[in-house]
Parts: C-alpha cells; sequence; structure tokens
C-alpha cells in the first residue's frame, strides 16, 4: 500500500480538527437548545398549573369544569389528566392522550404514536395528603422537529466543513511544502560534478531555514571532502610517478647491454632503496586510512612523558649537533597512551623541528602539566609560517618549504598528518602557531583515568 504524502496527511489532519471542532461545537449547540426548551416548557407549565389550580380549587363548584376549560384553551398544544389518589383516571382533556403515563413527581418528556410530550406531575392540593394528581402534557413535537433538523444541518456542516478544510488544507500544504520540493531539487541535482549547488537560506520560512543551512553545511563539507580526495589521488599519483619512473629508467639502462656482476648488483640496491621507500608510502597511508575509519586503537599503558622526550632527544641528538642547533626539554608529567604510537608522532615533530632549524638555532620540548589535562609544545627557531598556511600544515602530502624536492624519497609530506591522528586516536588535539621568530607544534591531551 502506498503510503500517503506529507501534503495529504497534513490535509487530512486539517480536516479531522475541523471536523472534531465543528462536531463538537454543534452537539455544545444542540445540547443548550435543547436545555433551553426544556427550562422554557418548564416555565409554561408551571404557570398552567398554577392556573389550574385555581380554577380547581373547589371540585364541587358549577364553574370549576368552565374554568378548567376556558384555561385549557388558551393553550392548545396543553392537555390534562386528573387522576385520583387512589389511580383512578377521573378527567382527560383529549381523547388521544396516552394511556401510561410517568407517575413521578416533577418534569419528565414521554413519546407516544409519533407525539413527543413534556410531562408535568404535581398534587392539586400540595398541602393536603392525598390529594388528586394534576397531569399536564405539553405537545413538544415542533420543538423535536426543531432540534433534528439542526442536527442534520451540524453533520452537513461538519462534512462540508471537512471538505472544504482539507482542499484548503491541500492547497496550503503544498504551498507551504515548495521550499522542501526545491530542497529536493537541488539534492537531486548534486553530484561529484555540481557539488557548488546551494540552497536560498533567505527566502526559506523559518522552520526551514535551519535545515536549509545545515544542508548547504552538508554540501560544504562534502565538496571539501571531495576536493580533498581528488586531490589526494592526484598528490598519490604525483609521489609515486617519480620513484616508478627512476625504477624503469634505471632498468632499462641496466639491461640495455651486458654488465659486470656488481654493476647488476648495484643497480639493485639503488631499485631496492625506491621499494623501500614506496613501501613506507603504503604503509603510511594505510595508517591514515585506518585513522579515518576510526581503527587506531592505541593501548593504555602509564607512561612517563619527560622519560619518552628523553629518549627521542638522544636518538636525534647527533644530527642536532651536525646541524649546530640545541636540543631542550622542560617539564614532566604522566599519561595514560600508546608508547609506540606516541614516540611515532613525537619523531615526526623533533624531525620537522630540526630540518627546519636554522644553524645555531634552538628545539626546545616543553610538558606543562595541568588538572584538566596536559600540554606539550614542540617549538623550534625560524622562518615564520604565514598564516593562510598554517591550516593545510596537517593535509596529506602538502610541504609548506616551496624548495621541496618533487616526488623525495626523504619526505612524502604524510608525517603531520600521521602525527594529528595519533593525536587524535588519544582524545587530543594538535594545532601550529608561528610568529615571532619561533614556530611551535601545541599538543593537548587528557591525561586518562
Amino acid at each position: 500500500m502506498r503510503k500517503l504524502s506529507l501534503g495529504s496527511r497534513l490535509a487530512l489532519l486539517f480536516a479531522a480538527c475541523t471536523a472534531v471542532v465543528s462536531l463538537f461545537a454543534g452537539l455544545l449547540f444542540s445540547h443548550a437548545s435543547e436545555a433551553h426548551f426544556v427550562e422554557l416548557d418548564q416555565q409554561l407549565l408551571d404557570g398552567k398549573l398554577i392556573g389550574l389550580r385555581r380554577a380547581l380549587h373547589d371540585l364541587q363548584s358549577s364553574e370549576s369544569e368552565v374554568r378548567l376549560a376556558d384555561e385549557l384553551s388558551r393553550q392548545a398544544d396543553l392537555s390534562l389528566r386528573i387522576t385520583g389518589s387512589d389511580g383512578q383516571r377521573w378527567y382527560d382533556s383529549s381523547i388521544r392522550l396516552p394511556d401510561q403515563l410517568p407517575q413521578t413527581p416533577g418534569l419528565s418528556t414521554v413519546s407516544e404514536a409519533g407525539t413527543d410530550y413534556r410531562v408535568l406531575n404535581a398534587p392539586l392540593f400540595p398541602e393536603k395528603p392525598g390529594s388528586p394528581q394534576l397531569t399536564l402534557l405539553l405537545d413538544i413535537t415542533h420543538h423535536q422537529h426543531f432540534l433534528q433538523r439542526m442536527q442534520r444541518l451540524i453533520w452537513l456542516t461538519v462534512g462540508l466543513s471537512a471538505l472544504v478544510t482539507a482542499l484548503l488544507g491541500a492547497w496550503a500544504a503544498g504551498s507551504g511544502l515548495r521550499p522542501l520540493r526545491r530542497m529536493g531539487a537541488v539534492a537531486s541535482g548534486v553530484s561529484a560534478q555540481s557539488l557548488n549547488a546551494r540552497l536560498p537560506e533567505a527566502n526559506m520560512p523559518p522552520e526551514l531555514a535551519e535545515m536549509a543551512h545545515h544542508f548547504n553545511a552538508m554540501l560544504e563539507r562534502l565538496d571539501d571532502s571531495f576536493q580533498r580526495l581528488s586531490a589526494f589521488s592526484a598528490d598519490i599519483a604525483h609521489e609515486l610517478r617519480t620513484p616508478l619512473s627512476n625504477l624503469l629508467t634505471h632498468t632499462q639502462v641496466t639491461l640495455t647491454r651486458p654488465r659486470p656482476i656488481e654493476d647488476y648488483r648495484e643497480a639493485l640496491h639503488s631499485n631496492l632503496e625506491e621499494l623501500q621507500w614506496m613501501a613506507q608510502l603504503v604503509n603510511d597511508m594505510l595508517y591514515l586510512a585506518k585513522a579515518d575509519h576510526g581503527l587506531l586503537a592505541p593501548k593504555r599503558e602509564l607512561l612517563d612523558l619527560a622519560e619518552e622526550v628523553d629518549v627521542l632527544m638522544e636518538f636525534f641528538a647527533p644530527l642536532a649537533e651536525d646541524a649546530r642547533v640545541t636540543l631542550s626539554r622542560d617539564g614532566s608529567a604522566q599519561l595514560l597512551g600508546d608508547r609506540n604510537m606516541l614516540r611515532r608522532a613525537l619523531s615526526n615533530l623533533l624531525d620537522n623541528a630540526l630540518r627546519f632549524t636554522p644553524e645555531n638555532g634552538e628545539v626546545r620540548v616543553r610538558i606543562i602539566d595541568r588538572s584538566t589535562g596536559l600540554c606539550l609544545i614542540i617549538e623550534n627557531t625560524g622562518k615564520v609560517i604565514s598564516a593562510e598556511l598554517l591550516p593545510r600544515l596537517f593535509d596529506r602530502f602538502y610541504r609548506a618549504d616551496p624548495a621541496r624536492q618533487e616526488g623525495s624519497s626523504e619526505h612524502a609530506g604524510l608525517g603531520l598528518a600521521i602525527t594529528q591522528s595519533i593525536v587524535r586516536a588519544h582524545g587530543g588535539q594538535i594545532r601550529c602557531e608561528s610568529d615571532r621568530g619561533w614556530t611551535r607544534f601545541v599538543i593537548d591531551l587528557p591525561k586518562g583515568d
């Protein structure tokens, strides 16, 4: 069974609400009208009861019958029955009166042969026990016909109002949902070649403006991710092109003529270096792919961060000495983390700092222990990085050095991207700042439980 559209649901909902409200209002009006008629009948019968009691104050009087007939003649639809205290019928003003009537005092309603009566039972002499009973019957058939016509009118009004409201609701829903159809049209036109389409937020209703804003933000993220993915694919091809070309050229040159065994050995060693670099590049890419899919699961062991930094600084000490760069560390802290992953991240940052620190420069590592977590800062002296380049430093294959070698087998531009993935896997954040002759990478990490 096909599901109803949103417009049809709204139209039916409007119609149902209108029908319920109209029906409730009609029933309330009908009940009020009926109660009003009962009140009028009660007043009329009470007034007639007083007159009849006066006319019948003396049943032996010769004028009682005349006065009774005169009193009844004033109200054509009024009838009277008089019964004795023993239940014997004494008098009926009309031969068409029902045989069985309510005997309880007060007002009641009966129907007989298509005629409706309002019946009032009262004693002729209220102050005397065993008094004869007066039963006044008022023909209210015309009242009932009016109420029946009004009820039919109520049902007709409910049906027509529901129908009209359904039609108007369908029109209103269609008009109100037009922005959603525009959103659907824009969404259907989105493809890899047209991610720049956006919804006009200015003309949207307030209820849909926020949705349009989030939809545009989603398209913006998709566009950015697609551009990054396209650039990433191009960068992979760019990085692999040079070593593959080197391997092909070197192998072809080696095979152009017979050579001594040592030349072949040297060619294989040269090819091995290129292959090792390519293997490392592939491993780094797989590592980043695991990070993108949340598959990096760092171990949780208690680490002395100062000790880990000292081990790495000892490893980089010969390189720093050759470059005449001073290494120093300040502060200490403990945290729960994966030793190998953190060492890899810190190695990337220290290697990066040493490569871009000029001669007689300085590389400092500062560990700041805080109650909310710890802050690790790796900073170095050197050329300031412009503010517009800072956000791109963690992009894959990006190198801030414009003089970098194409397809260099030494640095592929993945170190900072891997470092960022490791930091995020530990629940932390990393950012870069560069001013006043210093460039610093700031890592904020939670201590863990």
